[in-house]
């Protein structure tokens, strides 16, 4: 997570952000051209959001990140298409000075959660729409309209998926450890028991 400083300034409204990711047309969820199937070139709807954002468009070497290298790059490549959609929005446009922002958190910023989301759920789901907002204004260096730096750094952290993978494994490692230790504790009774009863 970015320092409390990065997002000291205020966004925009996050109701008109999750409604836009509502209204999500399905171009935007349409598959991404991998290995000659699908119909959305993913690097050039990012580079037309830079220029929109007030931008260079992507360059050839910028734009390999936004290309799929495998059918694991699908989900990504989905969650990249929905962000650049939110980040259209007039708000972002209108200030024409996020674009080197964007392009960072479309590049690296998205892996996490599409490793953990499926892309239409960050479209159809309330709490993945917010969760998604968020991502996209604390990497742009803003918090929600409203909100202060600790409200909108505590609700992330709430509605994180990646933080809730992170609590459900360590809850799993904790049952798993207690589990050795019961049966370790089991074995010594039986083994006491055991040893209680035998002949001498």
């Amino acid at each position: 997570m970015k320092g409390r400083a990065a997002v000291e300034t205020e966004g925009p409204q996050l109701e008109a952000l999750t409604r836009r990711l509502a209204e999500c047309p399905a171009e935007f969820l349409a598959e991404p051209l991998l290995a000659g199937t699908g119909s959305v070139h993913v690097a050039a709807v990012v580079s037309d959001l830079l220029a929109d954002l007030g931008g260079a468009p992507l360059g050839r070497k910028e734009a390999v990140v936004f290309e799929a290298k495998g059918r694991g790059e699908r989900n990504r490549l989905r969650t990249v298409l929905v962000a650049a959609w939110l980040l259209h929005d007039e708000w972002f446009r209108s200030r024409r000075r996020f674009a080197a922002a964007a392009q960072r958190f479309l590049a690296e910023g998205l892996a996490d959660l599409a490793s953990l989301v499926p892309a239409p759920r960050l479209v159809a789901d309330p709490d993945r729409r917010e969760e998604l907002a968020r991502l996209c204004l604390r990497a742009l260096g803003l918090r929600p309209a409203g909100e202060t730096v600790a409200q909108a750094q505590d609700r992330l952290t709430t509605l994180s998926s990646a933080e809730r993978q992170r609590v459900i494994r360590e809850a799993q490692e904790a049952e798993r450890r207690a589990r050795a230790v019961r049966e370790a504790m089991a074995q010594e009774a039986a083994r006491l028991a055991a040893a209680r009863y035998s002949p001498e």
